[in-house]
């Protein structure tokens, strides 16, 4: 049985008959052509292998600032040292989403935050910080409250025209928080103006402290435009106390 044997490539002797050379640089033009498109794209394969690797392993498009706006009662400082990222770290490999959230966990004044890269060599980071509502006193000092109950920043005194709040142990999603600031709210100048506290010891039980040793028993956070219009229409005498906790039977002792 016999088998039949491939053709394979080989260069002509050289004192081959000149049709057989020239046979032969044909066939070579023929398998350079054909490998041609295989060399350009390992080129290119090398080319953006060596480019990446320059941007993901090289500080070459490095971070090399930080900016940080929206910055108030926080130093832009301490904003960069929550980001935790280092010099150098290549811009792709910033996690952006991570650097936000070690943001937010480690700086309770941040309410919002976002991070941009800007290259080659800029990271940004705007904060949006919290607004205080309330004081709560604290030993030593106040702690600053806000909207959303969240705690957020300890100072030596009350800044002027914050009211105060007392209450045991202000937190986010606490009923007896959220009930004391809802009755805040709802508070019209006027009566801030004369209130020294707002007191909750519970959820149903929230009382106004004002001036000249007057107290207004609020009851819970229900009625509170009921509740308001009848203040404003009253006078209490110091050192007394109105209960208007059921607006339609007011009481004064």
């Amino acid at each position: 049985m016999s088998q039949t044997r491939g053709w394979r490539l080989v260069l002509a002797p050289r004192d081959a008959p000149p049709s057989v050379r020239l046979f032969a640089a044909r066939a070579r033009r023929h398998r350079l052509r054909a490998a041609l498109p295989w060399l350009v794209a390992l080129g290119l394969v090398a080319l953006l292998g060596g480019a990446a690797a320059v941007v993901y392993l090289t500080p070459a498009l490095g971070v090399e600032r930080i900016e940080v706006a929206g910055a108030g009662v926080l130093d832009p400082a301490s904003v960069r040292a929550a980001a935790a990222v280092r010099d150098g770290t290549p811009m792709p490999r910033v996690d952006v989403r991570a650097v936000e959230r070690r943001v937010r966990e480690a700086l309770k004044p941040v309410r919002t935050v976002r991070v941009q890269t800007h290259y080659p060599h800029t990271l940004a980071i705007a904060v949006t910080e919290r607004t205080a509502v309330a004081a709560v006193p604290k030993v030593g000092g106040f702690t600053l409250l806000d909207a959303e109950g969240v705690a957020f920043l300890p100072v030596d005194a009350a800044p002027p025209g914050l009211p105060t709040l007392r209450i045991a142990q202000p937190e986010p999603g606490d009923a007896t928080t959220e009930s004391a600031l809802t009755v805040l709210a709802a508070l019209s100048p006027p009566v801030l103006a004369q209130m020294t506290a707002l007191v909750a010891e519970s959820p149903t039980r929230i009382k106004l402290e004002l001036t000249g040793e007057r107290v207004v028993l609020w009851g819970d956070a229900t009625q509170n435009a009921a509740k308001v219009r009848v203040l404003e229409r009253t006078t209490i005498e110091a050192g007394h106390t109105l209960d208007v906790s059921a607006p339609g039977v007011v009481l004064e002792k």
